[in-house]
């Protein structure tokens, strides 16, 4: 039957009673009688009489739509007497005498004539769809609201009719609907809105749809913000995926863009529709079958896009983009060994996310590409991976600075050769996390040098490059030097640590850096748990006869010498107490500075711990050989000292032993040899 015409139902507000004659007629110019004959003899019939004409520019909608009915009769007679010609005539007529007209009444006219068009010519309607389809088109932009909507209607009623014909100019009429849509007139939209139905109607039970022109111009209208607009082109993209023959999950790269941009929409409906499509998709994408997934599933691209969206400023944006890369590299695997460092790289960021939700997830998702990279056998491009790591390193935020340095440590476990080839130009920037004010980043640093370190030749470069490093930054050594050595003894073998470090300091030209720099090894040296070992072995080598012991003191000893109090403490510990006694002598040809004095200070406070408990209870055993000469060591420390509470409690100790001597000596318990030794050495003192 007749196709039903959307304006049937539709109100007609603001429309005025007819009158007589075309509306906005032209004025006429008066002719010559002769030449009005002469025209009126060469003028064709006007395919249509007068009244039909008048009646299609009528200001009422019910005089327009009669004379609309009388042009949908024409059609059909003509078009089944195969007046072919006539039917043209009509069109032409209709379409630029009416729709093209400046009273906005014809252009109404026309429309419901061109749809009443259609009507009459029913399955011929395909035939004339050229002239019809960009005829009404054009009228989608008129400035008169009730002419688009009548536009919209006049399209609707062709499509109707031509059903999938319509498709050849789809591309066409889904711009002009883009447009409707985001139209400031409410009974526009809903026109639109109807018209939209049936093209999505006529698409899905369509065998013909080309999907590949269609995807730009998604692409292209995804890109604008009107809510409406992205309403619709949301709409079309579930709708589509749901048939069976178009194939939306190939497609997914070219506006999996547009529909995260939409999760940051002000409208939350919107925003719904464009999460449930996504989560829509990554299920398509799950579902592949694994003998179609690399030819059907792209990550390449897609990655991209979720990259770009892990740095949006919108929440949502960025949970969902985590989350989708977690599920990618679950997915892929290895087939993602290609984007390994763009992934990286945007996780990283993620891991210190203000948002709670969004770092839990980052740092899931950084654990998975760990142990994705770390258990691979394939091969992986660490130059790049490494690359991505290294970029984070300064980082403001502490978890990615963490991060990126297990990343580091887990690549020189995996591929050391490789990697030690590939940090050559990357451990300036390792080296500068030493200073991190988090301790916990510092101390990660150092177990990735320990890792680097298990390489000879490496070995020595990093503890060169760590000496130089506190050379250049004086602060740092005194906030960060006595935590490194102690954490490197720890990591590594801490006499090896101890002599690499004394050969480098030996040949320093920078005497200030190096005194200071051996106060600090002594200082660790003597009261360290860490170097424990090390510790014994001096304190025995000499009472011993330990050559490697002697070895590493006397190594140890030549870089000392920056420091003459450090220099007197290795000699107290190893108990070459003869040494000692020489080189508290030679302190008069050094100057007595204040930071020399402070020095004095703690190692008399040294004496009195622990650590020199041996030394203390040698005291006692004046039949030792060296015990003179410790008595004339700590004496002549006793003689640098201004009177303080050092020299005190140094003096208090020294006076006990004299106490117990002079004691001994009267008993005539050993006194004779007691006092000699004591009073002689103490003379010669």
């Amino acid at each position: 039957g007749r196709a039903r015409s959307v304006a049937a139902t539709a109100s007609r507000a603001g429309e005025r009673p007819a009158r007589r004659g075309l509306a906005a007629s032209r004025p006429t110019v008066p002719q010559p009688a002769g030449s009005a004959l002469i025209m009126a003899a060469s003028m064709p019939e006007p395919p249509l009489n007068a009244a039909v004409l008048r009646n299609l520019g009528d200001r009422t909608y019910d005089k327009r739509r009669v004379g609309a009915l009388e042009v949908e009769k024409a059609v059909r007679t003509a078009y089944t007497a195969g007046d072919t010609s006539k039917v043209a005539a009509i069109v032409d007529l209709l379409t630029k005498e009416f729709t093209c007209s400046h009273n906005a009444n014809q252009r109404k006219g026309g429309l419901i004539a061109l749809a009443g068009t259609a009507v009459g010519l029913l399955d011929a309607t395909k035939d004339y769809l050229d002239r019809l389809v960009p005829a009404v088109l054009k009228c989608f932009a008129d400035q008169e609201a009730r002419v688009r909507y009548y536009a919209c209607e006049s399209m609707f009623n062709i499509a109707k009719v031509a059903r999938a014909h319509i498709l050849k100019h789809f591309d066409i009429i889904f711009i002009g609907l883009c447009k409707l849509f985001a139209d400031v007139d409410v009974d526009v939209k809903n026109a639109a809105a109807l018209l939209d139905r049936l093209i999505k109607d006529i698409v899905t039970d369509s065998e013909d749809f080309d999907i590949e022109s269609f995807i730009p111009l998604l692409q292209d209208h995804m890109r604008g913000t009107n809510p409406y607009v992205r309403v619709v082109l949301v709409g079309w993209i579930r709708d589509l995926d749901t048939v069976p023959d178009i194939e939306m999950l190939d497609h997914l790269p070219d506006f999996l863009e547009g529909l995260f941009d939409m999760l940051s929409d002000n409208n939350r409906e919107i925003r719904q529709q464009a999460y449930q499509a996504l989560n829509n998709f990554l299920e398509d994408i799950k579902k592949v079958p694994a003998a179609e997934f690399d030819a059907r599933v792209n990550f390449r691209p897609m990655i991209g896009v979720l990259v770009r969206q892990c740095a949006h400023e919108e929440k949502f944006n960025r949970v969902t983009a985590v989350w989708w890369l977690h599920q990618f590299i679950q997915l892929g695997g290895t087939k993602l060994r290609a984007v390994y460092a763009t992934l990286l790289e945007s996780v990283l960021k993620c891991i210190s996310d203000p948002e709670h939700e969004i770092r839990k997830e980052a740092r899931e998702t950084n654990n998975d590409l760990l142990a994705l990279v770390r258990d691979t056998d394939e091969e992986v491009e660490l130059s790049e991976v490494l690359r991505a790591v290294t970029e984070q390193l300064p980082s403001v935020h502490k978890y990615t600075r963490l991060a990126a340095l297990k990343w580091i440590s887990m690549l020189m476990e995996k591929s050391p050769e490789r990697m030690l080839t590939l940090m050559d130009s990357k451990m300036a920037a390792l080296l500068r996390t030493l200073a991190d004010e988090a301790d916990d980043v510092a101390k990660t640093t150092l177990e990735v040098l320990a890792r680097i370190s298990l390489d000879e030749a490496q070995f020595l470069r990093v503890l060169n490059d760590i000496v130089h490093l506190f050379a250049a930054d004086r602060r740092l050594l005194e906030v960060r030097g006595s935590f490194t050595v102690r954490r490197l003894c720890v990591l590594m073998d801490a006499k090896s640590i101890y002599i690499t470090l004394a050969q480098i300091l030996a040949d320093e030209s920078d005497y200030t850096f190096a005194s200071i720099m051996v106060e600090t090894l002594s200082l660790i040296l003597l009261t360290a748990e860490e170097v424990t070992d090390l510790r014994e072995q001096l304190r025995r080598c000499v009472v011993d006869g330990d050559a490697e012991g002697i070895r590493v003191l006397t190594t140890l000893y030549n870089s000392w010498c920056h420091n003459p109090v450090a220099t007197f403490t290795l000699c107290l510990l190893g108990q070459a107490y003869d040494l000692g006694a020489t080189v508290v002598s030679k302190f008069s040809e050094s100057q007595i500075t204040v930071g020399l004095l402070m020095q004095i200070d703690k190692l008399v406070q040294l004496i009195e711990s622990p650590v020199f408990l041996h030394l203390r209870l040698q005291l006692l055993e004046t039949e030792r050989p060296s015990h003179g000469d410790l008595l004339r060591s700590l004496y002549g420390l006793l003689m640098l000292l201004p009177q303080s509470r050092a020299f005190n409690t140094l003096r208090n100790r020294l006076m006990s032993i004299t106490s117990l001597h002079i004691a001994l000596a009267g008993g005539g318990v050993g006194g004779g040899s007691s006092g000699g030794a004591g009073g002689g050495r103490g003379g010669r003192g």
